[in-house]
């Protein structure tokens, strides 16, 4: 889990209003380890691939997601 270490903690950070949308799993590879094109840690989000991913660039999709839900 290169990169990911603070990716555990995810839940602590979601905003009230979206945390019984959101399943979280932890995975050590999620089949891209050895795609070479990708950078890990990677987060997938409604079949989406986010590599590099940090929870401040999951929560600024997610609340993408929110947003354009609303509309």
């Amino acid at each position: 889990m290169l990169g990911g270490a603070e990716l555990p903690s995810l839940e602590q950070h979601l905003p009230d209003n979206i945390k019984n949308q959101v399943e979280i799993k932890g995975s050590p590879c999620i089949y891209h380890c050895k795609n070479t094109d990708m950078r890990p840690p990677f987060v997938e989000i409604n079949g989406e691939m986010i590599e590099q991913a940090s929870i401040t660039k999951i929560l600024e999709y997610l609340e993408k997601l929110t947003t354009n839900d609303t509309k």
